[in-house]
């Protein structure tokens, strides 16, 4: 008996002095169209760059007549376009906006030539953020990259940088401020986190993801086989339960957290028009789901939770961002079991990873642990690394998050303001956790996963107070719908950390002044190694 065969995939030949250049979308089309622009002079610039080293770009798909877009906005769309692309050519991912980097990982993964990420550094539509994910996706799988990034693609550091990799197929980076943890001396701060560790093993932890995968993040998500050698464990759980949670939660038990938020000074901007503006209702539905949350967590024993919501839930009811913030405060409407015998967690934060970021898991869990058991306030979030400047001769970072921060990172909720989450991003509305982070020191750290083993970089820096109208200039330039954090890392350039951070995200956590800070970043650091993480020290830390 004879087959027929599938035909070998036929590809174009790579040529001389000649890249590709693929960019990955969103999965909500209204993000792209609205972000198509500047993309598009994102790309024009790069290739401008290319043009000026005598080479040449090839764009090996085009923009759809019936989206008005030319973005890859589904994995089966980012292999239909690899066929297009020599398996040997240098290849560019440039970015202008946030994407869903599984897109284009097909493609990555099996790609032969030398891969360049690069993206604007803007706060509008900032291509840094989709770059650091993608790299930090890139770092999981173990493949080769090199990454460069500008404000407008003429600066000589950019343009030495593409030169550098056309003709090495590398960019190298300052990384002179990280180095691997020493030994550290014994102090109590060791003791507690070497003891922190072993508890954690022997008594194991669990985390409750609502659905995996948010955001298009592979970096993201953490295999058992590392997961479980730190002592923590899942439950898969589904967004569908968590919906039909909030089905089952009273209005009289929403309109009691609602109200307590009132009490405590928290205040809302609301309108009339529900498509754009943000409505008592929208908040009612986040209400309900901050306590059905807690609720399905008493039911599995979880010792914190992720909310994906982005995919699947944004349809279906206004954002989580409320809520996940009202968990992660020790300063918290109080929420019952469901027979009202109970509260649950009384006097504590409930950790909760926004867009169900497994490395945000795992830090905000040691997190919780070590500031308790340093008698400190353990509230703690994380950040988008969103964009910066300089301000008065030194590089200040706006770190943003969709809303989630605990309350007590503004100083207390009468300095919160709940205002509606963007209609581009967030269709249902739903209202943010908005403010100005208070100024402060702070520990900082990533965990992620980088040559087949869990890795943590953790570093120091201090919440700044700016002029009241730079920090309005900031939030007005990115989301101002967002609460901001106005941050100044130490002992690490803008360079620097674009070079070597593995996250679009940071977590953040406060102490009281610097020698605290410092102490608890040594239990935590203690605490990471202790689980059978590799622990670096990043910038200027004293252990």
């Amino acid at each position: 008996m004879s087959y027929t065969l599938p035909a070998p995939a036929s590809r174009p030949a790579s040529a001389p002095k000649t890249a590709y250049i693929i960019t990955s979308g969103d999965l909500r089309e209204s993000a792209n169209v609205a972000g198509w622009p500047v993309q598009a002079a994102t790309e024009a610039a790069v290739t401008k760059a290319f043009e000026s080293l005598g080479w040449s770009v090839i764009r090996p798909f085009g923009i759809d007549p019936e989206t008005g877009h030319g973005y890859i906005s589904s994995q089966r769309m980012g292999m239909e376009v690899f066929k297009n692309i020599p398996v040997d050519a240098p290849l560019i991912v440039a970015i202008a906006n946030w994407h869903y980097s599984h897109h284009v990982l097909a493609g990555l993964r099996t790609h032969q030539g030398p891969i360049l990420t690069t993206a604007n550094f803007a706060p509008d539509w900032p291509g840094l953020v989709g770059l650091l994910g993608l790299n930090a996706g890139l770092t999981k799988m173990g493949k080769d990259y090199a990454t460069i990034w500008s404000v407008d693609f003429t600066d000589d550091w950019f343009l030495a940088g593409i030169r550098e990799w056309t003709e090495t197929g590398r960019i190298t980076h300052d990384a002179s401020h990280v180095r691997d943890l020493p030994a550290l001396p014994d102090s109590p701060e060791k003791e507690l986190g070497e003891a922190l560790a072993a508890q954690l093993r022997d008594e194991k932890a669990i985390i409750g993801v609502f659905d995996e995968g948010c955001m298009g993040m592979y970096n993201a998500i953490f295999d058992d086989e590392l997961l479980n050698g730190t002592g923590i464990y899942k439950e898969r759980l589904s967004q569908s339960a968590l919906y039909a949670e909030m089905l089952r939660v009273t209005e009289d038990e929403a309109d009691a957290a609602y109200d307590w938020l009132i009490e405590h000074g928290m205040t809302f901007t609301y309108g009339e028009d529900a498509a754009t503006e943000l409505t008592r209702e929208q908040v009612q539905w986040q209400m309900k789901m901050y306590i059905a949350a807690l609720r399905i967590a008493d039911d599995f024993g979880l010792d914190a939770v992720g909310i994906q919501y982005q995919q699947g839930l944004k349809d279906l009811v206004p954002a989580s961002d409320l809520a996940e913030g009202i968990l992660n405060s020790t300063e918290r409407p109080p929420v019952t079991s469901r027979d009202g015998s109970r509260i649950l967690h009384e006097g504590r934060a409930f950790p909760h990873f926004n867009e169900a970021d497994e490395g945000v898991a795992v830090d905000a869990l040691v997190t919780d642990r070590v500031w308790r058991a340093m008698g400190l306030v353990p509230d703690n979030t994380l950040h988008d690394v969103r964009w910066g400047e300089e301000y008065d001769g030194e590089f200040v970072w706006v770190y943003e998050i969709s809303g989630s921060v605990p309350a007590s990172h503004l100083g207390g909720w009468q300095n919160a303001e709940g205002w509606r989450q963007g209609h581009v991003f967030f269709p249902a509305g739903g209202a943010t956790i908005n403010g100005v982070s208070k100024p402060g020191e702070v520990v900082i750290s990533r965990v992620y996963i980088a040559d087949g083993v869990l890795n943590a970089d953790v570093f120091r820096g201090t919440v700044v107070e700016l002029p009241a109208e730079e920090t309005q200039r900031r939030k007005d330039a990115t989301n101002p719908e967002w609460p901001i954090a106005n941050v100044v890392l130490h002992g690490q350039s803008r360079d620097q950390f674009m070079a070597r951070h593995k996250a679009n995200h940071a977590q953040v956590v406060y102490a009281p002044d610097a020698e605290t800070a410092d102490k608890a970043l040594i239990a935590k650091a203690a605490m990471f190694a202790g689980m059978g993480m590799r622990v670096h020290l990043v910038g200027d830390v004293t252990v």
